[in-house]
């Protein structure tokens, strides 16, 4: 097969790779590596490509999981590198570089109808900014804008071109809504200093989370992961797991709905990241919904936008490799 390009979704913990053939999002051999098994992004690339017995092709298109300038920093991996110097040590003629979670909204609009799960009923407003907003290793957080037709003599919008905005909108301030949530954000004040949602919302979140409600209710401390957690409130094998995964989701739900507010977008919201689909069934019963749409007298507003689970398995990949066709990136 004549690949064109190699797309890749780097996290804080994964390194997911795969080759498209020209102007297609269809992926081809997929591979996840450990970023920990790998002291930078080349050994990786490298390897990726060993491991299938091919050459190099002269075009990427990869995400990574933190801000995109000319020297990407990883947030929460160990992976530091100069985009100039690492498109000339590669060989490559073309490195498109983009956050995490610019390619995650490109690769919503890849997304077919089994990819995604109902979460709230509403109505898409037709040319309206639409949110992608999702916790993992952190929390990120996007926009995907429809762009205005450039040769169009009509103010109209050109729905085949959209424009994702990178944001680091999972560092935002938490803001505590209940009792509860005020005695946790005392205690991670006491630990971080400033907290923000992405301190709450990510899986090293989910056991701070854990932590603080042990301690605020006087609980032996029984899990020390985020898989064990989730693990336990999914089958309702321990309480403070329970009620862990139940301000998680109502912490998600808050910043959704800020965030709705904040970005004016009707257009939808699609949840994504690597936790939400392991507890999809606690979320759609859990109270993200409500605190989503409980913003005073924007409730109706929040409550008419719909919200989408994404539970496609590498939907980074589809959105680096959609980025390779957009005019806008």
């Amino acid at each position: 097969m004549n690949y064109y390009a190699l797309v890749g979704d780097i996290g804080g913990a994964n390194a997911r790779f795969a080759l498209v053939t020209k102007d297609s999002v269809e992926l081809h051999h997929v591979q996840v590596l450990s970023c920990a098994d790998y002291d930078n992004f080349d050994a990786a690339y490298q390897h990726y490509y060993e491991k299938l017995g091919l050459e190099p092709l002269p075009v990427a298109s990869i995400s990574f999981a933190c801000p995109v300038t000319e020297q990407i920093n990883m947030t929460n991996n160990h992976w530091s590198f100069n985009i100039a110097a690492m498109t000339s040590q590669l060989g490559l003629t073309d490195f498109k570089v983009l956050n995490d979670f610019t390619a995650m909204a490109y690769g919503t609009l890849a997304l077919q109808t089994t990819d995604k799960i109902l979460v709230q009923r509403g109505s898409a407003v037709q040319h309206s900014p639409r949110l992608v907003i999702g916790p993992g290793t952190g929390l990120g957080v996007a926009s995907l804008v429809p762009v205005t037709a450039a040769d169009s003599s009509e103010s109209t919008v050109d729905a085949k071109r959209w424009q994702a905005v990178a944001t680091e909108g999972g560092h935002i301030s938490f803001a505590p809504l209940d009792a509860l949530q005020i005695q946790i954000w005392q205690i991670l004040q006491q630990q971080y200093g400033r907290v923000s949602v992405e301190r709450i919302l990510c899986g090293d979140g989910i056991l701070a989370l854990y932590l603080a409600i042990c301690k605020i209710k006087r609980s032996q401390v029984l899990l020390d992961s985020a898989a064990d957690i989730t693990a336990a409130a999914n089958n309702s094998s321990n309480k403070e797991a329970v009620l862990t995964l139940q301000s998680f989701c109502q912490i998600l739900g808050a910043v959704t709905g800020d965030m709705i507010l904040a970005q004016g977008a009707r257009g939808g919201v699609y949840l994504c990241g690597g936790i939400l689909p392991r507890v999809q069934e606690f979320l759609l019963k859990s109270d993200f919904c409500a605190a989503l749409a409980n913003k005073g007298r924007l409730r109706d507003y929040n409550r008419s936008v719909p919200v989408w689970l994404c539970n496609s398995e590498y939907p980074g990949l589809l959105g680096a490799a959609t980025a390779l066709k957009m005019k806008s990136v």
